[in-house]
């Protein structure tokens, strides 16, 4: 591994980049100040402050609700073709500041720029999708069983919605979130994470370019995410709650949304499994977990964390992880030849560090790295860990950092126990050169999505979300604008 990190400060690129971020609020088309003050936005790779912006208090989520409830009805009444042509101009609007988006989430959440390209990429993909999807809400007529009348079945706006987007991938949470709620005719309260808003403010600016009207939108920006959150998420008028982020705040929230029996999307923790069958192609399945492991510095609800692998096989395949583990570059995400950032803070850090220890004390063996990186910045080496034994706390805790552990098996049986043995169930790999075994494990494995032979799923045009803690309801796919619409159903006399 080489150290590729610089201290230095932001250069004129950066530091112009940055000074177009609106600082404000964004409530009913107007940029303001929070009643909170303001808050501070570092770089994880320095501990640099790079902007500070406004911090919003109750009162101003409350504002932020009004607009979004005063818009509702005129957007819901907006033909579904003007509302997919506003995305698709930010689709567009996206592309051509599609560096500024990439740059800006390096610097304020860590990743390499590489990989926040790659977001932008997939970001963009959800304003494309549901661009198409505004114009194909369809609904069904026909007479009913007994002949006596005509049914209609028709599809509506749910209504205003809150969307809390989590901090690792700050421009696809959001536009995995907006995009449908538009596209179905929904007003949108956004609050992004305090750790990495620059970017979600950063597209609310670009959809008051594409000439979003005003209040379908509303951005919040606060240190005090409960305190501003509760009152919204009680407030009556309020129909559907949207949260991506741990399960514990999500169960919390949960059970705020029942006492007004909100719709509620929730993309929760992950726990994923990552088979390797003796008759894989190694090749591919090495490419794979690097992929699945170390993609956003191991910082993503899908990260594969429990390399499950047929001990015929886990020798080679820990040498192979190992060698290419070994020459990922640490730095900050600007620079050449960065394969691993920062974590996002001391916490994460913290958090990997105990894990490792926890691990190695039970019997685990350290292949490579394992330590937390000196300052400046947050960073932790990638790590690659073998006989991983039961009971590790690694294996039972979502990780969200750059270590890789490896378990053995014996069996089929033996794998998918361990790969269920979880509370969790969003995605699961498995490589196998074997049609009737990959078929077998789609039906074995507990999980809301699967990787066969490949090591990242994540489509704009796939339904993404888990089964058990890891949530519910849908992201993406057909099935992302249902959980933004309303189904009525009307009963009319037999016109015959």
């Amino acid at each position: 591994m080489t150290d590729n990190r610089q201290t230095q400060l932001l250069d004129a690129r950066e530091a112009e980049l940055l000074a177009g971020v609106p600082d404000g609020l964004f409530i009913a088309g107007q940029w303001r100040a929070g009643e909170r003050g303001t808050l501070d936005v570092t770089d994880p790779a320095t501990g640099q402050v790079v902007k500070t912006i406004a911090d919003a208090s109750a009162a101003d989520g409350r504002a932020a609700l009004d607009a979004a409830c005063d818009a509702f009805p005129a957007w819901a009444a907006t033909p579904a073709r003007e509302r997919g042509e506003l995305l698709r101009r930010a689709f567009d609007l996206l592309q051509e500041r599609k560096e500024e988006f990439a740059l800006l989430m390096t610097i304020e959440m860590g990743k390499p720029l590489a990989e926040a390209r790659g977001e932008v990429a997939y970001g963009g993909e959800f304003l494309r999708w549901f661009g198409e999807e505004a114009a194909r809400i369809q609904g069904r007529y026909g007479p009913n069983p007994e002949g006596t009348g005509r049914m209609i079945v028709s599809q509506h706006p749910v209504g205003p919605c809150f969307l809390i987007t989590p901090w690792n991938f700050p421009l696809a949470m959001a536009t995995r979130k907006i995009g449908p709620a538009l596209a179905a005719g929904c007003t949108v309260v956004v609050k992004p994470a305090a750790l990495t808003p620059l970017t979600t403010l950063y597209f609310a600016k670009l959809l008051e370019d594409a000439g979003l009207p005003k209040g379908v939108v509303n951005v919040v920006t606060t240190s005090s995410s409960g305190a501003v959150s509760e009152p919204i998420i009680r407030d009556p008028r309020l129909r559907k709650l949207s949260f991506t982020g741990s399960t514990g705040v999500g169960q919390r929230l949960l059970e705020q949304a029942a006492q007004g029996v909100l719709r509620t999307s929730m993309e929760l923790g992950g726990n994923a499994p990552f088979v390797v069958f003796d008759d894989a192609d190694l090749d591919k399945a090495v490419d794979g977990a690097i992929a699945a492991k170390f993609r956003n510095i191991g910082q993503a609800c899908t990260a594969a964390n429990r390399l499950i692998v047929h001990r015929a096989v886990a020798e080679e395949f820990a040498r192979r992880v190992t060698e290419r583990v070994q020459g990922f570059g640490i730095g900050r995400g600007t620079e050449d030849g960065v394969t691993i950032g920062p974590l996002i803070n001391q916490s994460a850090v913290d958090k990997a560090a105990a894990l490792v220890d926890d691990a190695v004390e039970r019997g685990a063996s350290v292949r490579t790295g394992g330590r937390p990186v000196e300052g400046p910045g947050t960073f932790y080496e990638p790590t690659v860990l073998t006989d991983v034994q039961p009971g590790s706390d690694i294996l039972r805790e979502e990780i969200f950092g750059p270590v890789l552990a490896i378990v053995p098996f014996d069996t089929e049986d033996d794998a998918v126990r361990l790969a269920n043995d979880t509370e969790y169930g969003l995605v699961s790999y498995v490589y196998t050169e074997n049609l009737a075994r990959g078929q077998r494990m789609i039906e074995r494995l507990e999980t809301g999505m699967m990787g066969l032979n490949v090591g990242v799923v994540s489509n704009a045009a796939a339904p993404f979300g888990g089964w058990k803690m890891s949530g519910l309801g849908r992201e993406g796919g057909a099935e992302g604008i249902h959980e933004y619409l309303q189904t009525k159903y009307t009963l009319t006399p037999n016109p015959f």
